[in-house]
């Protein structure tokens, strides 16, 4: 990056945004596209057909060949089809470049080969991909050249969601008409639109590429399945916000270059508490652009890092014994006017509005905590919840000092009166600014904490979708104020009606409140006597999803109907089993083909010096005897553990797919596979590190 490089003169070059539409479309199809977009109208084919020449014309300018309909299904990732805009060869032996509104519009890629927990079967192909018009077009590119990018969304031939998108922007569409609902009744008129606004904090690990290589666990499953602490881990907190290492610098500034052509404002970044660890953060978005950009974020973070000779992992805990990977899903409400609905101003006691959206949200999540749970779990976040690094697997929500002060006034009282003020920092040093500090401190032990305007939903997976845990926000919240509103909207007194709602809510979902050290025991304990969900695995949030209680809120609100909860619950079952599957199996090749013979071969030769020394002198030989039996025990025990994996394994690979089988691989092949890693750990620490036959943690994380 040369020395004048200027942010905005990139920023967005990739993106077919409205500025680039405002410019290149004729005002009449300009006016008529936004009205689509911001006022849910249906798009006419006459205009598509101008947007997709316009886009095909600009994307060509980029160096485009080809345009894809870009969608994420329930893989986790995203998927797209390239097409070129070669139509039809001409008799001349040229060729025309076109792009209609009709493939604008409407893709076809096969729906059977995807996840679809049952809701498609393997004959029936058929699915659709359609445009998305509310997240702007990009072009990326790569090593393909250029690709035109259509943001779109991804159901079955018979109307199913089968992907990330649809059911967001089904939840979008309840929690905007619900929040509507909510602030006509305080009189506000004007606000055309509440959307809300996301910013998903992003952490992630990068090795080596070439240590990476030689770790068949991390290729085949994204994380160590074994390996031993090395001397030093994040004990002296060093790397946490440390310098940053010119290796990584740079790679941070080509993912910078990368995500800001694409409009991704990629804004923090910073060494994250584990060596090795990094994490990015980008500027609050409209959630439906906002799971958009992350997915941009995680593709960019992986293709940037080969350049540099790195790998980029986002396994939620690639490394055991340091801390794992998450990303901060930050949610507020929005108007389309730039009123935040999370906003408590100065004296939140005195904002009523304010205060019924709190404790809407506080009903919301008491309610449907095991549903937020759920929409955090996955295999890889069980390794992390709850480990001292990471919120706990128990849903409660922070409220800080000045909001906990005014719930209590409300409950004991019925009325608040004040709320707590920020005082001057007291630093003791003369030299340095006076400025006010916070009202409320910070609690990074809490899985869902008020943070000023915003609640941080901190649970998420480091290599999850934000578009779940979202789903389930905008739902839940929108469920809690369509309750209110059908009350307020028949009250006779609104006034009354609404400071005794604030304070029924208060009173009835406090349990669900918690400012305490989320880490310690007691809180598990004091949980559990508050009635409040403690799950702690992914096996046993999925039941969450397909509860009477949870179907009736989706169905209420059109966000999943039945079926497409069931279906979802199906897939979250198999990938969990396929997950664990591939883990065993990766354990059984490295412990069978790798470490037994590394080992065989040490023990070989101990007992070939033991035999040397002896023969040459009576010298004493007690610590290599010593050395060879400790050796030789743990050998027998890795390959009794080895035998036990093989066997739980097949016995859950032999079991009928769902719910039954991911429990056997919980309970049988992931105890299994922690039997195997402790005494394959245990000789790493005393096999000669030249003949162990793959990178140490201390090779991984500290050799960058």
């Amino acid at each position: 990056m040369s020395e004048n490089f200027n942010v905005s003169e990139v920023f967005g070059e990739n993106v077919f945004n409205d500025a680039v539409m405002q410019e290149r479309l004729p005002k009449k199809v300009y006016k008529k596209l936004k009205e689509v977009i911001q006022e849910d109208r249906e798009l006419d084919l006459e205009t598509a057909d101008v947007v997709a020449h316009e886009m095909k014309e600009w994307a060509i300018e980029k160096g485009a060949t080809h345009y894809s309909h870009w969608f994420q299904p329930l893989t986790g990732y995203t998927a797209e089809k390239h097409d070129s805009f070669i139509t039809a060869p001409m008799s001349n032996g040229k060729v025309l470049m076109s792009f209609s509104g009709k493939e604008l519009i409407k893709g076809e890629p096969d729906a059977s080969s995807f996840p679809s927990g049952g809701l498609r079967a393997t004959f029936e192909a058929r699915g659709y991909t359609a445009w998305d018009c509310t997240s702007p077009a990009f072009v990326r590119q790569d090593a393909a050249g250029a690709t035109l990018c259509i943001p779109t969304a991804f159901c079955s031939y018979t109307g199913e969601a089968l992907d990330q998108k649809t059911p967001l922007l089904r939840s979008m569409e309840a929690i905007n008409e619900q929040s509507l609902r909510l602030i006509r009744l305080f009189g506000n008129a004007t606000s055309k639109r509440v959307t809300p606004s996301v910013g998903a904090e992003q952490e992630y690990f990068l090795v080596d590429h070439d240590k990476y290589l030689k770790r068949k666990d991390l290729i085949f499953t994204g994380r160590t399945l074994f390996g031993a602490m090395p001397p030093k881990g994040q004990e002296l907190d060093d790397h946490y916000f440390g310098a940053i290492r010119e290796r990584i610098a740079a790679y941070m500034r080509d993912v910078n270059i990368e995500l800001w052509k694409l409009g991704v404002s990629a804004k923090t970044q910073h060494n994250e508490a584990a060596p090795a660890q990094h994490e990015l953060a980008p500027i609050y978005a409209e959630v439906n652009i906002a799971v958009d950009h992350n997915q941009l974020v995680m593709e960019t973070l992986k293709k940037v890092a080969g350049r540099h000779g790195l790998r980029c992992l986002l396994h939620e805990k690639p490394f055991a014994g340091v801390n794992g990977s998450g990303k901060h899903n930050n949610w507020s409400l929005i108007t389309d006017d730039g009123i935040n609905l999370l906003d408590p101003g100065k004296t939140p006691h005195e904002n009523i509005q304010f205060l019924l959206v709190l404790t809407c949200i506080l009903k919301a999540v008491d309610k449907h905590a095991d549903l937020l749970r759920e929409s955090a779990a996955d295999a890889g976040n069980d390794h992390r919840l709850g480990a001292n690094e990471a919120p706990p697997a128990i849903i409660s929500i922070f409220l800080g000092e000045q909001l906990q002060d005014v719930m209590s006034q409300l409950i004991s009282t019925g009325e608040a009166t004040r709320s707590l003020k920020g005082e001057v920092l007291q630093t003791g040093v003369k030299s340095l600014p006076d400025f006010m500090k916070d009202a409320t401190d910070r609690n990074r032990t809490s899985p869902f904490a008020f943070t000023g305007n915003k609640f941080e939903f901190r649970m998420v997976g480091s290599n999850d979708s934000i578009a779940a845990p979202n789903v389930v926000l905008n739902t839940i919240v929108a469920e809690a104020f369509s309750d209110v509103c059908d009350i307020l909207e028949n009250a006779e007194d609104f006034e009354r009606a609404v400071h005794d709602l604030i304070k029924k809510q208060a009173s009835e979902h406090q349990r669900i409140v918690f400012n305490g050290n989320g880490y310690s025991h007691e809180w598990i304990e004091e949980a559990e006597r508050r009635g409040l969900p403690h799950i702690n695995n992914m096996v046993d949030a999925v039941p969450a999803l397909t509860t009477e209680k949870a179907v009736a809120l989706f169905e209420k609100f059109n966000v999943f109907t039945r079926a497409e909860l069931e279906s979802r619950g199906e897939i979250l079952y198999e990938n969990y089993a396929k997950a664990l599957n591939i883990e065993a199996r990766a354990m059984i090749d490295m412990a069978g083909k790798q470490i037994i013979p590394v080992v065989i071969k040490y023990t070989t030769l101990l007992a070939n010096s033991i035999n040397a020394v002896t023969a040459a002198c009576d010298a004493n030989v007690s610590t290599q005897i010593e050395l060879l039996q400790k050796v030789s025990d743990l050998l027998v025990e890795v390959k009794e553990a080895l035998a036990n994996l093989i066997e739980a394994t097949d016995k859950a690979s032999a079991v009928s797919e769902g719910r039954e089988q991911a429990i056997c691989y919980r309970d049988e092949v992931k105890t299994a596979m922690d039997a195997l890693r402790a005494p394959v750990d245990q000789l790493e620490m005393i096999v000669d590190k030249e003949m162990w036959p793959m990178p140490s943690y201390g090779d991984l994380i500290f050799e960058v």
